[in-house]
């Protein structure tokens, strides 16, 4: 994705424990192992102490079992892994609860599911990490659930979506963009860099998934314009790559010219190259797009494109050709020479 530190500060870097001596036993739960979910899962347990603990939970039970098998037996180290039923398990012991879930109603169920049981007492505060792409204001809501399930700063909600995609969660780089308060950052972030490697921290709870959001809005515009310039110099006859060279010195410019460019052959490790296979699938941009035209409508934002970028994703999305590939074969729905 396109960095965004325009808008976001970088989260100071601490380097606290929180024990120095005698360190105290620290308890995870990682909710939804889905393709994000479950590197990022295995990357915390791998950096985590023998002495901590994570609990896994999917709906997909066979996926949960699948990664904790493959924590005791392919990590040298790292925290015991166990699986557990519900979320609502999941949890019940954990200092830490990480989710990553698909769709807003996903993230409240879970939530739900959670504070209805009783929750064991801990030493130091809960932590609630999400790091589902949802719009702010489903986010706020859980937040305030929590709030009111575990008063007195006894839970703390925090939001974390990422960029980087299947490739930046199995390498550990991903980004995050970290909504919360200046108190809990430093907290947070010890968490995410075992899963990543930059925070920004963009406001308090609710401001990542603003800022993922636009950003995202904006890389939705941006690749159907790339898509449609790219076209049609091909079509007046332009070699892709030589156009490709001009548009990237030049006020055109944008990551999805230079780093993910739509043609094939024009970037060799684009998904573009490889038939629009890996990437960033078009129905997470769908879901992206339709995420950031809620957020809009409730800040009283004029979106003027977002209709029509819709259309166009949801149209592609609809071709066999064009179904479960990265968002930028919108160059093959537009007849795009191949």
């Amino acid at each position: 994705m396109r960095p965004i530190s325009r808008i976001c500060r970088v989260a100071r870097t601490h380097r606290r424990t929180f024990s120095v001596t005698s360190r105290r036993l620290d308890n995870y739960a990682f909710i939804g192992l889905g393709q994000m979910g479950y590197q990022m899962a295995r990357n915390l347990q791998s950096k985590l102490a023998p002495t901590d603990t994570i609990r896994l939970f999917d709906i997909n039970k066979g996926a949960a079992e699948t990664l904790a098998q493959e924590m005791k037996t392919q990590q040298a180290g790292g925290a015991a892994a166990q699986v557990a039923d519900t979320a609502a398990k999941a949890s019940r012991e954990a200092d830490t609860v990480i989710t990553c879930l698909p769709e807003p109603q996903h993230v409240k169920s879970a939530y739900q599911s959670i504070l209805e049981r009783q929750l064991s007492r801990r030493s130091q505060p809960r932590l609630f990490i999400d790091c589902s792409t949802i719009d702010p204001s489903s986010s706020r809501e859980v937040a305030s659930a929590v709030s009111s399930a575990l008063p007195n700063g006894q839970g703390n909600f925090v939001d974390a979506p990422m960029s980087g995609g299947v490739v930046g969660a199995t390498a550990g780089t991903l980004t995050f963009m970290l909504g919360a308060p200046d108190s809990l950052v430093a907290r947070a972030e010890l968490i995410l860099l075992r899963m990543g490697k930059r925070v920004l921290h963009c406001g308090p709870q609710g401001a990542g998934l603003s800022a993922k959001l636009a950003n995202n809005y904006l890389l939705a515009i941006e690749n159907i314009a790339t898509a449609e310039a790219m076209n049609l110099g091909v079509r007046w006859g332009l070699d892709p790559k030589v156009l490709a060279n001009v548009i990237n010195v030049s006020t055109g410019k944008c990551w999805p010219s230079e780093v993910n460019n739509p043609v094939p052959g024009v970037v060799e490790t684009s998904p573009a190259s490889r038939d629009y296979s890996g990437g960033f699938g078009i129905g997470l941009m769908r879901k992206d797009l339709r995420l950031a035209i809620l957020a809009a409508k409730e800040a009283d934002a004029k979106l003027t494109l977002a209709d029509k970028a819709s259309e166009v994703y949801e149209s592609a999305e609809k071709e066999e050709r064009c179904k479960g590939r990265d968002f930028s074969v919108v160059y093959r729905w537009l007849g795009g020479k191949e």
